[in-house]
């Protein structure tokens, strides 16, 4: 093995390094040779340089020891340290991308893997950023990535959201603090020419859902004049897109009356509230009242959370999408519009749109799909880690049979 490595060498067995070598960047446990180097010899979050059974390198990244994932790849040679530096190189390239997809700094800045930097997230708004290190490595350079964000972008403000449920898989506790800056002021998205005022540290996520931003761009020819009822609706993204491109009236369902009295704060700001109602309820019961009470809306839209968060959640999840969809058409008029979509990652593409194809069976109707819904560029796909390729969605439109 090459003296000029700096970290403790992490040992792969043989034929391991194929994937890595292919373009992937997690180590797991059963692939490290561990005679050669134990795992216990790791504390969580420690650098490592990974080399294949041969000695050779192959790159520099973090370990832990207590995760399925025991490695994460971060750089490749053993040319750069994991420091201050790389992460001001690795900001500056995906600040490059987003600069030519966006006229304002709205947007996810990192996607983890996808823009080089494993389990981390940073999405801006303005000049306030908020994190999420889902990563015993990311966490231990997070005094780092806060110089580094301080260095490229001078926010405002920094905030950490660390309360995501994969940090449980690296035995990380949740949290959420202010990482840099003086507490006060709003936090704001902008979206398709509005405004929305987002909790950084109260929210779901980073507080905001940008992944979903090009989707509702299609709205801008399908809901004029229209009445639109958005599920899920979170801080009524999805509704307020629809209110502001012409339709005539939209009704928002959340569970949260917390997401409820944003929403009709986020219409009010925008001067859409004479458009806007927005209702706190469990999703699928508030369908059924409303089947029951033969409401129909021109245009549906299901924005659900994961139902398949694990492969053992798989049988109960997709039938959870089959039987939300099937709702959702069932209070569709005659010839409407249904824009469902999955955030789940262990369902495919095809088995979202196999639900709906259900549904619309067994009502005795038609789907056809019209437009397939991704997630937006700045949530790039690593070409070789499917599980960055998440958001999957369909406009569809159901007619009688």
């Amino acid at each position: 093995m090459s003296e000029s490595i700096e970290y403790p060498a992490l040992y792969l067995k043989r034929g391991e390094d194929q994937r890595l070598r292919a373009g992937h960047l997690w180590v797991f446990s059963n692939e490290v040779d561990v005679a050669r180097s134990p795992l216990t010899n790791f504390g969580p979050g420690d650098p490592c340089a990974i080399v294949d059974h041969r000695g050779k390198p192959i790159g520099v990244g973090y370990v832990n020891p207590n995760s399925l994932i025991a490695a994460r790849l971060v750089s490749r040679g053993l040319e750069h340290a994991l420091d201050r530096s790389l992460i001001v190189h690795r900001l500056n390239v995906a600040l490059a991308l987003r600069e030519r997809l966006y006229a304002e700094p709205y947007y996810r800045l990192v996607h983890g893997e996808s823009d080089g930097l494993p389990g981390l997230v940073l999405d801006r708004f303005g000049d306030v950023l908020v994190g999420q290190t889902g990563t015993a490595g990311m966490e231990r350079l997070k005094d780092e990535i806060t110089e580094a964000v301080v260095k490229v972008l001078k926010p405002r403000q920094l905030w950490w959201k660390n309360d995501g449920s994969i940090r449980a898989l690296e035995q990380l506790t949740s949290y959420a603090d202010l990482g840099f800056g003086e507490y006060g002021g709003e936090t704001l998205a902008r979206e398709g020419g509005l405004e929305f005022r987002i909790d950084p540290v109260g929210g779901q996520k980073t507080g905001w859902f940008y992944d979903q931003r090009e989707n509702r761009d299609q709205l801008a020819r399908l809901v004029a004049g229209r009445r639109v009822l958005d599920v899920f609706s979170y801080l009524g993204g999805w509704g307020l897109r629809a209110a502001a491109a012409g339709a005539s009236e939209v009704v928002c369902v959340d569970a949260s009356a917390t997401a409820v009295e944003a929403t009709l704060q986020n219409a009010a700001r925008n001067g859409l509230a004479d458009r806007i109602t927005a209702v706190r309820a469990d999703a699928f019961e508030h369908l059924k009242a409303l089947r029951e009470a033969r409401e129909r809306f021109d245009v549906v839209i299901l924005d659900p959370p994961a139902f398949i968060k694990r492969r053992k959640d798989m049988k109960e999840g997709r039938l959870a999408y089959r039987r939300i969809n099937e709702l959702g058409m069932q209070v569709l008029e005659r010839d409407g519009i249904l824009v469902t979509c999955s955030c789940s990652h262990h369902l495919a593409r095809a088995a979202l749109l196999e639900a709906v194809q259900q549904g619309a069976r067994h009502l005795d109707r038609q789907a056809q799909a019209l437009v397939a819904l991704q997630q937006g560029p700045d949530h790039p796909v690593h070409p070789a880690i499917p599980e960055t390729d998440y958001l999957k969605g369909f406009i569809c439109r159901v007619l009688p049979a």
